[in-house]
């Protein structure tokens, strides 16, 4: 039996939503995503530098090490605080990378692999382009595979994964069970994935054996067209793939009323709402980090990357990080280091919890306790948040349009999460 009918508990999940020209307002891709994950699970923002490697290395992702490349590209990462690779994140080229958890009528892998989230490290750290970040993707697939432990739990839980890749002038969408994959490419208009296979016959790009597999497990006739979907939704899918349905239609709802006139600002209202359940609050699971991208086509002007760093966008300010000479790691938003003796390290995994809190995390959790207490005072303060974020939205977007000269770009996210914090005091 697979692993999905034994769940207890129903499974994180997320929601990606690309918007490409004409559907953007202006000529830039429009990149967003929720990251759903455990309640008390922190997300950090990371930033690493391009860098060369000596040839013949390896790297260690969370739980396997695979060959490195001579060169790596620089990128930012949301990423849950205890493992090595991404929830979602960007690199220097323009490449904006998410993924979501899926379940297929192939069971779950046990054992330790690669994890969704270092395929989205390993694609931005590779890829010049979207397509070349699936091509990473999908050669690590088929070559290492993917499964081990999603959450810093004792008990297992993984699951397959679906990505959405987007640059400054496309967007993939990549739908994978075990090593088995396809993928859709779009040039324009909008798209969601959420938690469920949503690529039917127009595959633009398979894994070799894909078809031979369908139809050897009886999945497809062999006949007529081939739906990636049809062949490999499990029949009995768990009740978070199912819950998953009306976000997926919310989403979707959500991106065409707005079709034509997408902008960050549309972006993260999406995120933030809480009717489709996009911004998640139940039970156990609640959106831990987000983040928005405005790539514009022009190459000549700057790709920014707003990341929240904290959990509940509804609750939480968009900080925009652009690529540039000046660009530093940004200690207010980065976890302690726990080395070797790292429980997610050591065998047998997760047998005790550490302190993953930053201190942009704590302030933001000690403010939100405040506000429940003094509630006048809580709705000054998100007041006061949202202005500053709504203000900091129409300088980027003035910037990008060239109304205003770009400044000094390397420190602006370290200079929002610092005004952030003083801001919480």
């Amino acid at each position: 039996p697979s692993v999905y009918y034994r769940m207890a508990e129903p499974p994180q999940s997320c929601d990606c939503f690309v918007s490409l020209p004409p559907s953007s307002k202006y000529d830039h891709v429009i990149f967003g995503k929720n990251s759903d994950r455990p309640r008390d699970e922190v997300q950090e923002v990371v930033y690493y530098p391009g860098a060369s490697h000596t040839p013949g290395g390896t790297v260690q992702c969370t739980y396997i090490s695979v060959p490195q490349v001579e060169r790596t590209h620089a990128v930012v990462l949301s990423r849950p605080a205890w493992l090595w690779g991404a929830e979602m994140g960007a690199n220097e080229h323009g490449v904006c990378i998410g993924n979501e958890g899926v379940w297929t009528r192939q069971p779950v892998s046990q054992d330790e692999a690669l994890l969704g989230m270092d395929l989205v490290r390993l694609g931005l750290e590779r890829g010049e382009n979207a397509q070349e970040a699936l091509q990473v993707i999908t050669e690590l697939l088929e070559q290492y595979g993917q499964g081990g432990a999603c959450k810093e739990d004792p008990d297992h839980f993984s699951y397959h994964n679906t990505f959405l890749l987007a640059d400054r002038h496309q967007a993939w969408v990549l739908e994978t069970s075990g090593r088995l994959w396809a993928a859709q490419k779009f040039t324009e208009g909008v798209k969601n994935i959420s938690n469920q296979l949503t690529i039917g016959t127009e595959i633009s790009a398979e894994h070799p054996e894909l078809r031979e597999v369908a139809e050897a497990q009886g999945w497809w006739s062999g006949e007529g067209e081939f739906s990636f979907t049809s062949a490999f939704t499990p029949d009995k899918p768990p009740a978070r793939m199912e819950l998953a349905k009306a976000r997926y239609e919310g989403g979707k709802a959500l991106l065409q009323e707005h079709d034509g006139s997408v902008t960050a600002e549309v972006m993260v209202k999406i995120l933030r709402d809480k009717p489709s359940g996009i911004c998640m609050d139940s039970g156990g699971f609640c959106s831990t980090g987000s983040m928005v991208s405005i790539l514009p086509r022009d190459a000549t002007t700057p790709c920014v990357h707003f990341f929240t760093a904290t959990p509940d966008p509804s609750r939480s300010v968009f900080k925009p990080f652009i690529f540039s000479e000046g660009v530093a790691p940004v200690a207010m938003v980065m976890s302690p280091e726990y080395g070797p003796d790292d429980p997610a390290r050591t065998q047998p995994r997760f047998q005790r919890h550490v302190d993953r809190k930053h201190e942009l995390y704590k302030a933001h959790q000690a403010a939100l306790a405040a506000a429940e207490a003094n509630p006048d005072a809580g709705v000054s303060l998100q007041r006061t948040m949202e202005f500053l974020e709504s203000q900091c939205l129409q300088e980027i977007e003035a910037m990008l349009r060239g109304e205003v000269e770009a400044q000094e770009l390397g420190g602006l996210f370290f200079d929002c999460v610092d005004a952030e914090i003083k801001l919480y005091q």
